[in-house]
């Protein structure tokens, strides 16, 4: 069984649970690779010589820029000044710590040990407030305190094109050539072609100890599947996140470029991320089980037929959920793009209403129990993320929600998704979700949102987190595209 390190996360093989392991872990090398995440789920790190390393390990950690939380995806400084680095504090030093729960080594680069850091204040040592590691270890010693486990699995649906990053410029980002053509969904002869990058993922992910659950192609031109292993949420964060730099690196060895942009194209199937979460009590058993004497009946205090087979404490977790989603949509969804994918999303599998269903794909939050499971494995998916998810903040959202209702014992808002109609969206009984990231920013930012709540996530997250979400609104507001041109410049 993986060991568990003293933050709660859950150790790689051959973790060091001290600076002499340490030591002698690296006796043979010259160099280390580290990386913290910034709020937009990009790694950013270097490597560091080994005494440099060794001497940052053995206290509070290094110095790191913080202007990696004053700029945007691609370095452009925020239009509006943020609490985290600003011109006021100079973009001042913050301090990256080490987490050597985290060692690993990165196989398709010589072997070289990586470590991921958390980023914190200089002056308090306290986590940043939107430090996506932080942010998520917080909520995860939210239900630790219960003597609960927040449990994950993530799932990404991604295209690859055989391209490389000078093809992509050159070509402007236009007619770009996908690495298999046509719809293709689960097909073992599709993965014949490009089998050595597509077993690439798979062997290079194990060794690279993000572990696999599944992998195959889905439905549309050079679209693959990965599901990663169900694991505890912080581990799982950061499976996910090196999961993409993994792909993208070995892409690049095989002249694929893997993207997980939500929405490419208009016309076909957008990529999802699919999140399935529940919790697990200190005996391992999952809180979302019924106990063997109900399994026959289902629970019969349950407030839907779609829950009488989860347990009381799963169904307010549910409830909890669908009642700040609509609050949390850009910690779900945080590009302009993602959104692309859920407006008229039921024709691709997209949800885009606060709607529930067992064993329902068509819902925003599927329920997974008996009878087409076994009680240990009753969860939840969360269907509404994109691939281009930050998986930190979307974790933190979910199982935020969640206790918060387990704490409140909040009612279902309505029926499951199977007892509605197109009509009841149209007349307001089913709450749509914000259909852009303005929408979703605006509603996230205002005094009353759920968000805003100090056993959520509080001010000072919501007001840096939504600040750079508006700064993507304002440049989005600002470009003229291909499409405006096209249809105006003649006619108009």
């Amino acid at each position: 069984m993986p060991r568990e390190s003293q933050s709660g996360l859950v150790a790689t093989e051959g973790a060091p649970n001290s600076i002499s392991e340490l030591e002698a872990l690296l006796k043979d090398d010259i160099k280390v690779k580290v990386a913290g995440i910034d709020v937009d789920g990009v790694l950013r790190g270097k490597y560091m010589s080994k005494e440099k390393f060794l001497s940052a390990a053995s206290s509070d950690g290094f110095n790191f820029c913080s202007v990696i939380f004053g700029w945007d995806i691609h370095d452009a400084v925020y239009s509006k000044e943020l609490l985290i680095s600003n011109r006021a504090n100079g973009y001042r030093d913050l301090i990256a710590s080490i987490d050597l729960a985290t060692y690993r080594r990165i196989p398709w680069e010589n072997n070289v040990p990586f470590f991921l850091v958390s980023f914190l204040d200089p002056d308090t040592k306290e986590p940043i407030c939107a430090d996506p590691r932080g942010v998520l270890r917080k909520v995860a010693q939210r239900a630790q305190a219960k003597g609960w486990r927040c449990i994950a699995g993530c799932e990404y649906e991604y295209f690859q094109f055989k391209e490389t990053p000078d093809s992509l410029a050159k070509k402007g980002f236009r007619d770009l050539q996908p690495l298999t053509s046509g719809m293709h969904g689960y097909s073992l002869l599709r993965t014949q072609l490009n089998s050595e990058y597509f077993n690439d993922l798979f062997d290079e992910s194990l060794k690279f100890q993000v572990p696999l659950e599944g992998h195959h192609t889905e439905t549309g031109p050079g679209v693959y599947e990965t599901a990663l292993a169900y694991t505890d949420a912080l581990r799982m964060a950061d499976n996910a996140i090196l999961f993409k730099f993994l792909a993208k690196s070995v892409g690049m060895k095989r002249g694929v470029v893997p993207s997980f942009m939500a929405k490419p194209w208009g016309n076909l199937p957008g990529c999802s991320g699919h999140i399935h979460v529940s919790l697990r009590d200190a005996m391992g058993k999952s809180l979302f089980a019924l106990p063997e004497e109900q399994l026959k009946t289902g629970r019969p205090d349950a407030q839907s037929e779609d829950t009488r087979f989860m347990s009381q404490e799963g169904e307010w977790f549910l409830a909890g959920v669908l009642d700040g989603l609509p609050d949390v949509m850009p910690m779900l969804v945080p590009t302009i793009n993602g959104y692309k994918r859920l407006v008229g999303g039921e024709a691709f599998w997209a949800p885009n209403a606060v709607t529930y269903g067992y064993d329902s794909r068509a819902a925003s939050v599927r329920i997974i129990s008996p009878p087409s499971v076994p009680p240990s494995a009753t969860r939840l998916e969360v269907r509404v993320p994109g691939a281009d998810m930050n998986p930190y903040f979307a974790l933190s959202a979910i199982f935020a929600l969640g206790l918060r209702g387990i704490e409140k014992k909040l009612s279902l808002p309505g029926p499951p998704v199977s007892k509605l109609t197109p009509e009841d969206k149209k007349s307001g009984k089913v709450q749509m979700l914000p259909q852009s990231l303005e929408a979703a920013s605006e509603r996230m930012m205002r005094p009353d949102s759920i968000a805003r709540e100090d056993s959520v996530f509080g001010n000072d997250f919501v007001d840096h987190f939504g600040g750079t979400r508006q700064h993507e609104v304002r440049l989005w507001n600002e470009a003229v595209t291909n499409w405006e041109v096209e249809r105006y410049l003649e006619l108009a």
